[in-house]
């Protein structure tokens, strides 16, 4: 009897010490991971928490932070836990999930959560493990390039602008047009449903499509009268002469390309290099079609302005299958 009570302890001391060696081996990766790792009730209290918790959110202990109300304390807004519990319990885990938290001071955190549901026997839920990763400093660099974004973004349209008002300087007849050609080559590609960047360098091109004229004398630019040959060669030549300005500046849209190719035409018959069909980016085509309509709707130093009516029937039903 002796014998087998003492095989019965020894099984038991046995598990015991397999038992605490692998509670030792969960509490060394439970502390020892540089991500959050937690385990909380359904009703947002903490069961446990490692290291890493403590100093994210800036608690003095891991006792302090046990005592804390998740969504209260931990949730910036108390809602995204109620979104994120929905989630996590009806599909059963969330990897990835975005959320923004705070500090203890109440500063913003923002991570990304990995969730698992843990149930009983009865399908009932008793706990929520999850793993946070801190991206505060990711965020924070998003925000800043953002920042950085707007204003080159704004600069560039300042320049842009101030290029458009260079030629309209020169060229009193025309004040308005490279806006309104810009206005009407926006309108017709967003009908054309083309993506916003497009759309963007559309309008942006059609700013400052006329560039060039600041190489053409003002002579000929405001001359009231039929031009010449020789002075419409001039003209023509205004396309490379923006190009030529545009070329070496880093836009984030073919800008100088659009410009140099606004006077070609589907058919072959434009200029400076007489393009065809596909050949012409489909930017400078839309651009090139509001361009037209709007010389032809508006007053010009050697004709009255046609009108709308008269534009529209001539120039959109030659130039809507070019598009």
């Amino acid at each position: 009897f002796a014998q087998g009570t003492m095989r019965d302890i020894s099984k038991r001391k046995q598990a015991e010490e397999e038992l605490r060696r692998s509670e030792e081996k969960y509490r060394t990766l439970f502390e020892g991971v540089e991500d959050v790792v937690y385990i909380s009730t359904p009703n947002g209290e903490l069961i446990d928490i490692n290291e890493a918790g403590v100093q994210l959110f800036n608690y003095s202990s891991k006792d302090e932070l046990l005592r804390v109300n998740i969504a209260q304390d931990i949730y910036f807004n108390s809602q995204d836990r109620e979104k994120f519990k929905s989630r996590l319990e009806r599909d059963g885990s969330v990897k990835g999930y975005e959320l923004k938290l705070k500090h203890k001071d109440g500063n913003p955190i923002f991570v990304t959560e990995t969730g698992f549901v843990v149930r009983d026997d009865e399908n009932h839920i008793i706990a929520y493990y999850g793993i946070l990763h801190d991206i505060t400093k990711r965020k924070h660099a998003e925000k800043e390039l953002k920042l950085s974004l707007n204003k080159f973004r704004q600069a560039m349209e300042s320049i842009i602008q101030a290029m458009a008002t260079t030629t309209e300087v020169r060229d009193p007849y025309t004040a308005g047009h490279q806006r309104r050609v810009s206005s009407l080559a926006t309108a017709i590609a967003e009908e054309m449903r083309l993506p916003k960047h497009i759309i963007e360098g559309i309008r942006l091109a059609g700013m400052i499509h006329d560039l060039g004229k600041i190489s053409v004398p003002a002579e000929i630019l405001t001359k009231p009268g039929k031009l010449s040959l020789l002075e419409f060669e001039i003209i023509k030549k205004h396309i490379h002469a923006g190009y030529d300005i545009l070329k070496s500046v880093e836009f984030p849209w073919p800008i100088a390309q659009i410009v140099l190719q606004h006077q070609e035409r589907y058919d072959g018959s434009g200029y400076p290099v007489g393009l065809k069909k596909e050949e012409i980016l489909i930017e400078a085509r839309v651009l090139g079609v509001a361009d037209v309509v709007e010389a032809m709707a508006f007053h010009r130093p050697y004709r009255e302005a046609l009108g709308i009516e008269k534009s529209s029937r001539r120039d959109i039903r030659e130039s809507r299958d070019s598009l």
